[in-house]
């Protein structure tokens, strides 16, 4: 049985719009490291960003203090 992300939530929609718009992010994680690039995608346990490289790095949201869009 999988699992549909709940696009009704405020934070889900504006990941996608994040996307959609290829904006670039800033996203703090627990450990206190900053991570800076494009978000790819988004399921209901992780986000895909894409580093400076465009290497894709897959986080947990568990692991995720805030994103925000770069500006």
């Amino acid at each position: 049985m999988a699992i549909e992300l709940d696009t009704g939530l405020p934070s889900v929609r504006q990941i996608q719009t994040v996307i959609r718009e290829e904006k670039e992010v800033e996203m703090k994680l627990v450990t206190g490291d900053l991570l800076t690039g494009k978000v790819r995608w988004q399921d209901h346990h992780c986000i895909c960003v894409l580093d400076q490289y465009d290497q894709p790095v897959i986080v947990w949201r568990q692991a995720i203090v805030y994103v925000k869009p770069k500006a």
